[in-house]
């Protein structure tokens, strides 16, 4: 076979492993975030009203697209959401892999990098279909990528200058909502840095493309300034009084984020027992970071390609901001959560692509020590990402499970009281209106025969 079909197949099969994965795992039928969109936006998905509103760009425009078609097409089945999930996590498989096939990534590596990219680390991002366009956040971010490293290196395709300017509009204005930040700031951080070793219109070229990652963001940030807060933290105190009187909590919180893409935090929660497990894997982790970055200095890597370290500091700066946003939480292992993974896996992503890049030189030039780490660094990393991957397809029945339950209890939903509603569908339910607000959810699901309804509503 040539070798350049892999770098397609390997994100096919991901991507029928991912639906396989969610048909196994779920069923139709809404819980948590889709209580709050059904009351927010349904029965009429064509209203202007709902769509032009001060903080549209906060509540990412493509999901209303996605609304109109889910509802117009499939009496809104929150299946078709999960699918969309998974479907744009294959394009991200694609823009990974029109890079490896450009650059001759062995397919051992571009395996591994799959492995990691589809791996169940992120269940609960998967099973949860009102996240679907944070996974095609994603995908829209690796091939901007992609195409700032063709035209960086000179292997640009026509229109890629064109799309340069394009795509941050379009990726922060309609798909990516609050992960635009790390996005943004990213692409500035490497056209800034592109800016500094280019000369002449090539160096304006790259501060116009920063530019253009800056007004989007410029207007997601004005169009968030109107958006109104809905969350409930336990921290009463401003960042800074609360990092001088609990310093080693952050530190904690931090480092063992970095674990999580190692394990991720259910099933490692299970596992280690005390801090030592987590704080030692999230330092391996972190070292393997700047180890990372190092190499792609000590080789000047970056001279002929940026992909790998732009996909290094997007995954160290989501840790930042996972830091920064959700200390307020006061919970350590917050950051171990599956539905950061997302955000988390670009860093891991960028450093096996270092490994990837320099295995055949190392071995060319006997580097010894260097072979061997990223030998280890890859096994570390694919051993956890499949134990993972393992433990959640065993769990897989047991969240059908979950989900059929919900569904049987929304159907029967007139004849519970709100407590038992609360308890049943995990919606805000240390507010004391949740299982009303479930109640109003499934009440306008049942009137228009949407979802788990349909066939009632039929009969």
């Amino acid at each position: 076979m040539n070798k350049k079909y892999l770098y397609g197949l390997f994100p096919l099969l991901g991507t029928v492993f991912g639906l396989w994965y969610i048909f196994t795992a779920t069923c139709d039928g809404i819980y948590t975030d889709y209580v709050r969109l059904v009351n927010s936006y349904l029965p009429d998905v064509w209203n202007p009203a709902k769509f032009f509103v001060p903080d549209v760009l906060t509540r990412i425009p493509v999901n209303y697209l996605g609304r109109i078609l889910n509802v117009s097409l499939f009496g809104y089945n929150t299946m078709f959401d999960r699918v969309l999930g998974v479907l744009a996590l294959g394009l991200s498989g694609l823009a990974l892999g029109s890079y490896c096939s450009r650059r001759k990534v062995s397919p051992g590596w571009f395996g591994a990098l799959m492995i990691v990219l589809f791996s169940l680390n992120k269940w609960e991002m998967l099973t949860n279909g009102s996240g679907w366009a944070h996974f095609l956040s994603f995908a829209c971010f690796y091939y901007h990528y992609e195409v700032m490293d063709r035209v960086w290196s000179g292997q640009e395709k026509k229109y890629d200058r064109i799309r340069l300017l394009l795509l941050p509009f379009f990726t922060t204005l309609l798909v990516a909502g609050p992960y635009c930040a790390i996005y943004s700031v990213t692409v500035m951080i490497a056209c800034g840095f592109m800016f500094l070793l280019k000369k002449g219109n090539s160096r304006k070229s790259w501060g116009l493309n920063g530019l253009c990652a800056l007004i989007p963001l410029l207007l997601y940030l004005w169009s968030n300034a109107y958006a109104v807060e809905d969350h409930a933290a336990p921290a009463t105190v401003p960042l800074l009084v609360q990092l001088r009187d609990t310093p080693g909590f952050f530190v904690r919180f931090f480092i063992k984020s970095f674990s999580s893409m190692v394990i991720e935090g259910e099933q490692a929660e299970t596992i280690f027992r005390t801090n030592t497990p987590f704080l030692i894997l999230g330092f391996l982790v972190i070292l393997l970071y700047l180890l990372a970055l190092w190499l792609n200095l000590r080789y000047r890597m970056y001279e002929k390609t940026v992909l790998p370290a732009i996909l290094i500091v997007s995954g160290g700066l989501n840790h930042v901001l996972i830091l920064l946003s959700r200390w307020i939480f006061l919970q350590e292992n917050y950051g171990l959560s599956s539905r950061y993974a997302l955000q988390f896996q670009s860093g891991i992503l960028g450093i096996l692509l270092t490994f990837a890049l320099l295995s055949k030189q190392w071995k060319s030039k006997g580097k010894t020590f260097f072979r061997i780490a990223a030998c280890g660094a890859c096994v570390m990393i694919l051993a956890g990402n499949c134990y993972t991957t393992y433990t959640e397809i065993k769990k897989a029945p047991n969240r059908r499970d979950s989900f059929e339950r919900m569904a049987v209890l929304a159907l029967s939903f007139e004849s519970v009281t709100d407590d038992e509603l609360r308890a049943g569908f995990e919606y805000r339910p240390s507010r004391p209106d949740s299982g009303a607000k479930v109640r109003s959810a499934l009440t306008i699901l049942k009137e228009n025969g949407y979802s788990i309804f349909r066939n009632e509503f039929k009969r």
